[in-house]
């Protein structure tokens, strides 16, 4: 199926949130994501399905100053 990631349109056999991150090679210990504008709790990255269309945005915290 075809999602958004970050603004950008890819191709994934992933059917949940985690295994999603898991095929893009990102550790979901070190990110927050929202799912078509709605935040995301890590608690729930296993469970949250995921449907053609969505757009996912998945952003590292940033530090500095």
């Amino acid at each position: 199926m075809r999602v958004e990631l970050n603004g950008r349109t890819i191709e994934t056999g992933a059917t949940t949130l985690a295994e999603l991150m898991a095929e893009q090679e990102i550790d979901p210990r070190t990110v927050a994501t929202a799912l078509n504008g709605e935040f995301v709790p890590r608690s729930r990255y296993a469970s949250q399905q995921l449907e053609a269309g969505n757009q996912l945005e998945i952003l590292s915290p940033m530090q500095g100053g």
